[in-house]
């Protein structure tokens, strides 16, 4: 079943693209957090490539026997899979995290000079050929780890002229409402994503079609991509509902 949704929702992304007036669909990245590898590894042999982690090595407060992190399913899946980490990252996780996986292609929740610091020393010490692309998370509360919007010009400016070529800035990420749903409170943050990636291309020369968005989850990731979205990131939609059991 997995495999079949996944075919949904890529046939959905690409019908929202369209609609977008988008030359090619969104990026969807398919988030298998506290699901089996077995459950990504459908998704591989459908076709897919790009995967969503949340947690590298700390785990969340409940727990499942699935509840892996990223260091340990990477090995698990075949070597072109490409990774992106979604969650808070602690930098002091920032080295396990770039040695212990390969195909790690984007973190894409930035939101310290500190991180990047410490992203960029870990990749230069792995021996990285290809730079590793970064995202400011600009979800803006402290519940969310993000920076606030005004903020993230600042940080993009770091990672651009201190941390090259190492890293490589992608783009903004926010996280919307806290039910993923599409009410327009969520648009509203989806809007101020927008203007904060015009804001940021503008104050460092750079061209907004190389600055990506990375908004939308579950249930709101057509509408994320009729609001500019590049990179969607869907979980429960194609691996079904999170196994949060409490530990035992």
């Amino acid at each position: 079943m997995t495999a079949k949704h996944l075919a949904e929702v890529v046939q959905k992304v690409a019908a929202a693209s369209a609609r977008a007036g988008r030359s090619a669909p969104a990026r969807l990245v398919a988030v298998g957090k506290t699901k089996p590898v077995e459950q990504l590894r459908e998704c591989y042999d459908a076709g897919h490539r790009v995967f969503g982690e949340n947690y590298a090595q700390e785990r969340s407060i409940h727990w499942s026997p699935y509840d892996r992190e990223l260091t340990e399913k990477s090995p698990a899946m075949p070597p072109d899979t490409r990774w992106h980490f979604i969650g808070h990252l602690q930098s002091n996780k920032a080295k396990t995290l770039v040695k212990a996986v390969p195909g790690l292609a984007m973190i894409e929740t930035v939101d310290s000079v500190k991180l990047a610091n410490r992203l960029a020393d870990a990749c230069v010490e792995a021996g990285r050929v290809e730079p590793l692309g970064v995202m400011v998370n600009t979800s803006g509360e402290a519940s969310k780890h993000g920076v606030e919007p005004n903020a993230a010009t600042a940080l993009a400016s770091h990672i651009v002229n201190e941390c090259a070529p190492a890293l490589a800035f992608r783009g903004l990420m926010t996280i919307g409402m806290p039910d993923y749903t599409s009410r327009p409170e969520n648009f509203e943050l989806l809007a101020k994503a927008r203007s904060t990636r015009d804001d940021v291309c503008d104050a460092l020369g750079l061209d907004a079609t190389e600055v990506e968005l990375s908004m939308g989850m579950s249930g709101d990731y057509e509408s994320a991509i009729s609001m500019g979205s590049d990179n969607v990131r869907v979980g429960s939609t194609i691996f079904g509902a999170r196994d949060y059991g409490e530990k035992k």
